[in-house]
């Protein structure tokens, strides 16, 4: 079944319109630092011209990376999947952070690659673990599949198979502290939303059902998850978020990954901070940075 996102209700819809005029033509992430500094996470200005993975320096006028002050940082990545681009751009330097529950998703693709393997479908209990685990971020659900797919090791082994280079599977039974990079989720979420055709159980991808199994779940976010990347939309997204107070320092660590449709134009993007000082401010800078960040690539 081909993927198609539930449309936004119209006030969101509305908002996100408003929010790209906004930044319309801007050649800088999050332009104006007195437009920013509303968010309390901020530096005196924004920093230089970032890079691109894979494709040198990102072109004059595109945007540049957030640096907030302290110990915060922020990485954004994006890709057009209806251009002829196959790398995506990144904003900020793109190292690893801890991904919190987004690596959510990329479980479910490592228990779906064991189940093709095995010729099978999903059992009824892993199909209740996993739409409890992308649906509504259940830890309990996540920490079960996280077992049965073989925890870190299991994890690193489906990613080889699906392209992913710079992702680390956490330690024991801590699946959120697994380390990844804006342009290895960007490469995972290809391996959710390509077109690929569809493979043979065996394969060292995921084929049409698996994938569009996935896809299916990160449409139906329950409300109160329903921001990150979907900010950037303007009739349907995809998305999974994490977040995560790092009980060592007290700051938080927050994410968002997904598919957006702006100008009927697929987007894939992925947004990575950690420092932020709070849940609410990481978010409203997540938001802040898909939003500008798909704005200059469907400028282009």
């Amino acid at each position: 079944m081909p993927y198609r996102p539930f449309p936004l209700p119209h006030r969101e819809t509305a908002e996100k319109r408003r929010g790209r005029r906004a930044i319309a033509g801007v050649g800088v992430l999050l332009a104006s630092v007195t437009a920013l500094s509303s968010l309390g996470t901020l530096g005196a200005a924004p920093a230089a011209a970032a890079t691109s993975s894979g494709r040198g320096d990102v072109p004059a006028g595109s945007l540049a990376p957030v640096q907030p002050p302290g110990k915060a940082r922020l990485t954004a990545a994006v890709l057009d999947m209806d251009s002829t681009g196959r790398e995506p751009t990144v904003y900020g330097d793109d190292t690893p952070y801890d991904t919190a529950s987004i690596v959510k998703v990329d479980i479910l693709a490592a228990v779906l690659l064991q189940a093709q393997d095995a010729g099978r479908p999903l059992t009824a209990q892993e199909r209740a673990q996993a739409e409890a685990m992308i649906q509504r971020s259940d830890n309990a659900s996540a920490n079960a599949l996280w077992r049965r797919i073989g925890q870190g090791p299991g994890l690193e082994a489906a990613n080889k198979r699906l392209g992913l280079t710079s992702t680390k599977g956490g330690p024991g039974p801590r699946w959120g502290l697994t380390r990844t990079t804006a342009s290895d989720q960007i490469r995972l979420l290809r391996a959710v939303f390509g077109t690929s055709p569809a493979s043979h159980a065996g394969s060292t991808t995921l084929n049409e059902a698996s994938r569009s199994y996935i896809r299916r779940l990160m449409t139906r976010i329950v409300a109160d998850q329903a921001w990150g990347v979907s900010a950037a939309a303007d009739s349907g997204w995809a998305l999974k978020n994490g977040w995560l107070q790092r009980n060592t320092t007290g700051l938080w660590d927050v994410n968002s990954v997904g598919q957006v449709m702006v100008g009927g134009h697929r987007y894939l993007v992925a947004v990575l901070s950690d420092g932020d000082t709070s849940m609410k401010d990481g978010i409203s800078l997540v938001e802040r940075a898909a939003r500008t960040a798909v704005s200059s690539a469907s400028s282009r």
